[in-house]
């Protein structure tokens, strides 16, 4: 299977710039093609449906997947031993399948993992748990103070008045 990779320039007419695929808006008139490459899918490692980066090394390439962090990466690939610091394209493909068959069949990963946290933060919730509260109310859930901090589970919301004084009316 052949993967086309096309690089396109976008003539913005708003800013009067050439603008990239990324920056491109709604005011896009005229478009360049600038390069255009044939490569194989072949060398794209897939474990359940996440692209493996290229580039990178297999101990922070397989990160990418949802559930497996440094950690778990290098043990997994010390138990398969697989030198952790190869690059994902360097893989034999007997490797590949030796990584995803492991991955697929011992470890939690993507859908399953998430199906599994909400569905414990659900029960946590049903049976009025202190988690199961601080998780409906929206507030942080590990004994992080919410005086001052704890902006990210609350959001940017200030409540309280500042100083206290109150500004004098111009005249």
């Amino acid at each position: 299977v052949k993967l086309l990779v096309v690089n396109v320039v976008y003539l913005c007419s708003a800013k009067r710039t050439l603008v990239t695929n990324k920056d491109r808006g709604d005011f896009c008139l005229h478009y360049w093609i600038i390069s255009c490459k044939v490569r194989d899918e072949k060398n794209f490692m897939r474990i359940s449906g996440i692209t493996i980066p290229d580039k990178k090394r297999l101990k922070v390439a397989l990160t990418e997947v949802y559930g497996i962090g440094i950690s778990k990466s290098l043990s997994i690939l010390n138990e398969l031993s697989i030198d952790p610091d190869k690059k994902t394209k360097d893989l034999t493909e007997s490797d590949e399948v030796k990584i995803r068959k492991f991955i697929e069949s011992n470890v939690t990963i993507e859908g399953d993992l998430r199906r599994s946290v909400s569905s414990d933060i659900k029960r946590q919730q049903d049976i009025k748990s202190y988690r199961g509260m601080r998780h409906s109310r929206r507030l942080p859930c590990r004994g992080q103070r919410t005086k001052t901090n704890s902006r990210t589970r609350r959001g940017n919301i200030r409540k309280t008045m500042g100083t206290g004084r109150r500004k004098a009316e111009k005249k």
